[in-house]
């Protein structure tokens, strides 16, 4: 026989209130009794009947991630993160990637698959600020990364000027002084690399330093592949870097590649440092130093919008997640 909620209450020795308040991941439960509740509906084997709440709530339990590359260390480690915040709140999340791909943002963006989930988390690259400001959809979205021009949308994101600039201050802080950003994406419509850049800058000016074209290396995708050439390219110049700030640890581990196979010692000729704390910059060689994003936070702030926003109406709201500079050998 299937175990009801109120077996679990009786099993867990408290309320069904409270059993109902932990499967519907209602935040203020005290952990201790979270703990003993969660023991009790695995004891059980209790699953809550998905069929009934829809029908009760008028909402179906689901929600949808929507991102450019699945196969990015960065979006599925967050893919990761986001599916466990949500199974905790008793949600199910349903993954879609983008590539990118304009066409594909707009149909998603304006409702292609919404009748299905309860609300959506989307990191857009190509669609404009006025598309996603223009949104007619009614299902609750909620940005995520630097978007501009976007009044009127949710989204969460960490401080990338301030981070960008706590990174290029890192490399000054170790005496270099010629130092590249590799990363620059002129034709997206994202903000994130933009902004990454105005913090470069602002800590070279802060510096003394002025900031200088030939350094400044953009790039068509974050990859590995794409970093290896940027670094190429920034060693053959007449006077190569002594450092390099990368938009991305993909980028990064690609200039770790070209540095070793140009004989370029890092960190004792060249310095390193990433964004994103990806695994693998973990255990590259040397190990890469890198901006930390908080990304457990960032699924948790956007899915907290999502709540609010099924709860009742809200204003938009803009919400930052904390990072952190992370030390490693390649500094």
């Amino acid at each position: 026989m299937n175990a009801k909620l109120r077996d679990v209450a009786e099993h867990a020795g408290v309320s069904v209130r409270t059993v109902s308040n932990v499967v519907n991941g209602f935040r203020y439960v005290a952990p201790a009794t979270r703990e003993r509740v969660q023991a009790s509906i695995d004891a059980l084997g209790y699953r809550p009947n998905l069929a009934a709440r829809t029908l009760r709530r008028g909402q179906t339990g689901l929600v949808a991630l929507v991102i450019p590359e699945i196969d990015s260390p960065y979006f599925a480690d967050l893919a990761a993160r986001t599916v466990r915040t949500a199974e905790a709140r008793g949600l199910t999340v349903l993954i879609d990637q983008t590539d990118g791909d304009p066409e594909r943002e707009k149909q998603l963006l304006h409702g292609r698959r919404s009748q299905l989930v309860d609300g959506v988390l989307f990191s857009p690259w190509a669609v404009p600020p006025a598309e996603l400001a223009a949104r007619t959809d009614t299902v609750p979205l909620v940005l995520l990364g630097e978007h501009d021009g976007t009044a009127g949308v949710d989204h969460v994101a960490i401080d990338n000027v301030a981070a960008a600039r706590e990174a290029t201050e890192h490399l000054l802080s170790r005496g270099r002084r010629r130092i590249a950003a590799v990363g620059i994406q002129p034709r997206s419509l994202n903000a994130t690399a933009r902004q990454r850049l105005a913090g470069y800058r602002a800590a070279l000016s802060d510096a003394g330093l002025p900031s200088d074209p030939a350094l400044e290396v953009p790039v068509r995708r974050l990859h590995r592949a794409d970093g290896h050439q940027a670094m190429l390219g920034l060693l053959d110049l007449p006077r190569p870097p002594d450092a390099v700030f990368c938009f991305t640890d993909e980028l990064a581990l690609g200039a770790l590649r070209a540095a070793a196979d140009r004989g370029v010692a890092v960190p004792d000729s060249l310095a390193l440092v990433g964004f994103d704390d990806i695994e693998d910059g973990r255990f590259s060689v040397p190990a890469l130093t890198t901006v930390s994003p908080d990304k457990t936070r960032i699924a948790e702030l956007a899915l907290d919008r999502l709540a609010a926003r099924l709860a009742s109406p809200q204003p938009a709201t803009s919400l930052v997640a904390p990072h952190r500079l992370v030390v490693r050998e390649t500094t």
